[in-house]
């Protein structure tokens, strides 16, 4: 399929009501077709796997074109250059959720550039260092402890962090690192108790948001029962 049928069959599912819908949530409704994401992930399917159609339908612009493209590109060839470029052109959050989830999470280089995105300024890149943080705690079965641990200190640098997606993000990497299993329940717990000391909205926001989750009834149990 080229990248023209693509953009012709995204146009013909355009859905004004999830346009007004998406602009709610800060989606831009000039540069989106209002396509669902279990149609996208339909989509993709039935295109398959294709770096190069990745490539063009990334630099198309549309929300639905870059999704698609994060669907289908291949691991392997995705180069750490095409990692920052499309990094680097992350307006909100979906699109940059959606790259991490699909596509960079799979990456050799994922916890490496995890810590370098979140020293990074700009909102949307600093928010992919830690949804990548968060989203390797649910997806690398295989990952120790101590690769999550190593997560701490950047946490720590990113909890005063007063922007939105920012903080969510950060917030997000503490709750899903402590739900990978008892030992590191106990260790988000402590930092989450250390952030709250610190004296930043954001911080106590992250740290009482957190604790409320990983102290549960619910994740004490299921972490309970999964190490019985």
């Amino acid at each position: 399929m080229k990248s023209k049928e693509v953009l012709q069959k995204l146009k013909s599912l355009k859905d004004l009501d999830n346009i007004r819908g998406m602009a709610k949530y800060g989606i831009n409704p000039d540069k989106t077709f209002g396509v669902k994401i279990p149609i996208l992930r339909k989509i993709a399917k039935e295109i398959g796997k294709d770096h190069e159609l990745a490539l063009e339908l990334w630099e198309l612009g549309y929300r639905e074109t870059m999704i698609l493209a994060s669907m289908i590109d291949v691991p392997s060839q995705v180069t750490k250059q095409q990692m920052e470029k499309w990094v680097g052109d992350f307006s909100y959050w979906e699109i940059c959720d959606q790259a991490i989830m699909n596509l960079f999470e799979k990456k050799q280089e994922a916890y490496e550039k995890a810590v370098e995105w979140s020293f990074r300024d700009e909102e949307f890149v600093k928010r992919a260092g830690y949804v990548m943080m968060a989203r390797l705690a649910v997806s690398d079965k295989e990952a120790q402890d101590e690769q999550f641990q190593e997560f701490f200190p950047h946490i720590l640098r990113g909890v005063t962090d007063n922007r939105n997606f920012v903080k969510k993000a950060v917030n997000w990497a503490i709750r899903q690192i402590g739900k990978r299993n008892l030992r590191l329940n106990k260790l988000t717990v402590e930092l989450s108790k250390e952030v709250h000391q610190i004296e930043s909205k954001a911080a106590k926001w992250i740290a009482s948001d957190a604790l409320k989750e990983l102290t549960s009834e619910d994740v004490q149990h299921r972490l309970s029962k999964s190490t019985g």
